[in-house]
């Protein structure tokens, strides 16, 4: 019994070690000493995809180019920028593609409506195509005249 429990704690220990914690990856010397102006910096950084790790928020990456970024977003958050214009400014350096969440747009309409678009052309064609194809109709049988024909024609 007591082997078992030890057993048991052992096991649950380990994978307590093993267990993924969460990462953050903002060094210290970048943390503002402002605690409103670092909170802002942490939504922001939230926001924006690491160009190395691609699906890893620059809060979470260890990336250079991440802390380049969590060093530029707080530069841009102590000069004075507001949200909007930080995000506007990273957009503009590196392309809708850093953000995690993409903007609403015709772009992203566009890309999101093509699937839809293309299934209905493809259901649309099957549609003209099974209708317009000829009919699978049974054949008359022959009548007697025609069937004598045939076996006329069949005796020469």
């Amino acid at each position: 019994m007591a082997n078992s429990r030890t057993f048991w704690v052992a096991l649950a220990m380990i994978l307590a070690l093993l267990a993924p914690l969460p990462a953050f990856a903002v060094n210290p010397d970048e943390v503002l000493s402002n605690p409103v102006l670092e909170q802002r910096a942490r939504n922001l950084s939230a926001q924006l995809r690491c160009m190395v790790c691609q699906n890893q928020s620059i809060d979470d990456s260890n990336a250079e180019l991440a802390r380049d970024l969590r060093v530029l977003v707080r530069e841009r958050l102590t000069n004075g920028d507001t949200d909007e214009q930080v995000i506007d400014y990273v957009v503009s350096r590196y392309g809708e593609f850093v953000l995690l969440k993409p903007r609403l747009s015709a772009k992203t309409v566009i890309l999101w409506a093509t699937p839809v678009l293309l299934l209905l052309v493809g259901a649309i064609a099957i549609l003209v195509f099974v209708r317009t194809r000829p009919s699978q109709r049974a054949v008359a049988a022959l009548t007697t005249e025609e069937q004598a024909r045939i076996e006329e024609l069949l005796k020469k």
